[in-house]
């Protein structure tokens, strides 16, 4: 496809909204100009012109290009959508947190409900977010101070086949474990001053439970000084990940150290799916890492993904069945994402699986039958089906950092090779970053430099 436009601000935000869709024009371009209070929008898809033209009330420069980016995309969505005889599951919204968006309309005294029927957002969806708002109250707190610890253990016994992150099987990775432990110290032991109202901390992957039990009762050592003086933080996660992994010795340290929480990860209760992509345990052993969990009282995230291998609708069914059956109290469904890195996409040029869109309208409704209420979501590029991953929650057992961090409602403080700390100005409605080395070599040789920056960054 050849894409051209006289507005660059405005490149990246239309073709996304053309990787939407199967198919794409060969040629694209695109015209803008606003003219006392009218945003005009001039297309050219394969030699035919499209003309709009949409007002709107304008009262600083980041209203406009608020405006500027929504008419845009939903006039552009508009055509293909005609052309081609598509309709997405959230229209012509394009953006990871569509909650946000929902919050940012309701703080202006507007309904999102309306915004987002103007988007051609399935009703089905707007119900969705409508109940992810309910769920989140309590929880959603945009206060200045307010802070999150991540700590990055990017290390896992294997690399699963759909994965793009920079974690590498821990064998081939091993010999940087003494001197990553060094830095993640060194660091931990540096942001005291960084840390305002602590709302919570968590540890995550990768897969911590790769760590032997002393290596992580270095991390845990190191975190706990912070935990301590700025208690009570609401929560302590730590992302345990893979059921092979599970030892009693590691599960007591944790609880040694105040954790409230853990994740188990299975992704799937299909062995013949956990073999295909790579991972060595059966679903066998995710019961028996519920069973070795039971006696320390944690909360428990599960992870399921939609669309893994070549699984049915009917087997992915039998999942969500099955993570219900183990009382988990959150269950997180995600739907695949392709990205690059991933060997899932090296191998495939991208997944058109209509089974994806069933799959979630499954576990939409197998999780409220069982008491279970959506309380966060957010989409990614290349997710299969355009469709999006949802957190579902027991009463009053929201995860407080998965609410944080999705509505970037609270500073993310993070550690680590890969991590990348984030400074929320409620006030200006600005959110600042600052991402650490991803390589494991370059993030120790350069630890103190990014001590450095970070507190710069966080001043």
């Amino acid at each position: 496809m050849t894409f051209t436009t006289d507005c660059a601000f405005l490149e990246n935000e239309l073709l996304d909204v053309v990787r939407l869709f199967k198919r794409r024009p060969e040629i694209l371009t695109h015209s803008f100009r606003f003219e006392e209070g009218v945003f005009f929008n001039t297309f050219s898809v394969d030699g035919n012109e499209y003309s709009f033209q949409d007002k709107g009330q304008v009262c600083d420069e980041l209203q406009f290009k608020r405006l500027e980016r929504r008419f845009a995309k939903l006039r552009l969505y508009e055509i293909l959508s005609n052309l081609y005889g598509e309709k997405m599951p959230w229209g012509a919204l394009t953006g990871i947190r569509p909650t946000k968006l929902a919050y940012m309309e309701l703080e202006q005294g507007k309904p999102f409900e309306e915004l987002f029927r103007r988007m051609q957002v399935r009703e089905d969806n707007i119900r969705l977010v409508e109940e992810i708002l309910c769920a989140q109250e309590g929880i959603y707190e945009k206060k200045d101070g307010n802070t999150d610890l991540f700590v990055s253990i990017p290390f896992c016994p294997t690399k699963c086949a759909y994965c793009s992150f920079i974690t590498a099987p821990i064998d081939k990775t091993k010999h940087f474990l003494p001197a990553y432990l060094d830095a993640l110290e060194k660091e931990l032991a540096s942001v005291s001053d960084s840390v305002g109202n602590l709302r919570s901390v968590y540890i995550g992957g990768g897969t911590p439970f790769a760590l032997e039990t002393e290596e992580l009762a270095r991390v845990l050592k190191a975190i706990d000084p912070l935990y301590r003086a700025y208690s009570p933080a609401r929560e302590y996660t730590v992302e345990a990940g893979r059921p092979d992994v599970f030892t009693e010795d590691k599960l007591a340290l944790l609880k040694d150290y105040g954790v409230t929480r853990i994740c188990i990860n299975p992704q799937s209760f299909s062995d013949d799916t956990l073999q295909k992509i790579g991972r060595k345990h059966t679903s066998a052993d995710v019961y028996r890492a519920f069973e070795m969990s039971a006696k320390y009282g944690f909360d428990v995230n599960v992870d399921l993904i939609a669309g893994l291998a070549d699984e049915t609708p009917a087997v992915f069914e039998e999942s969500v069945h099955k993570a219900v059956e183990t009382g988990a109290d959150n269950i997180t469904v995600h739907c695949l994402s392709l990205k690059s890195g991933a060997k899932l996409k090296e191998e495939t040029d991208y997944l058109e699986n209509d089974f994806i869109s069933t799959m979630v309208a499954s576990s939409r409704e197998i999780l409220p039958k069982n008491e279970y209420v959506p309380y966060y979501m957010y989409r990614q590029k290349y997710q299969v089906g355009n469709n999006e991953n949802v957190g579902w929650t027991k009463p009053n057992k929201a995860c407080v950092y998965n609410v944080d961090i999705m509505e970037e409602t609270a500073d993310n403080l993070a550690v680590g090779a890969n991590a990348v700390s984030k400074r929320v100005f409620t006030e200006k409605g600005l959110i600042t970053r600052f991402a650490s080395q991803k390589d494991l070599k370059t993030y120790i040789e350069n630890v103190d430099s990014i001590i450095e920056k970070r507190r710069e960054f966080f001043k």
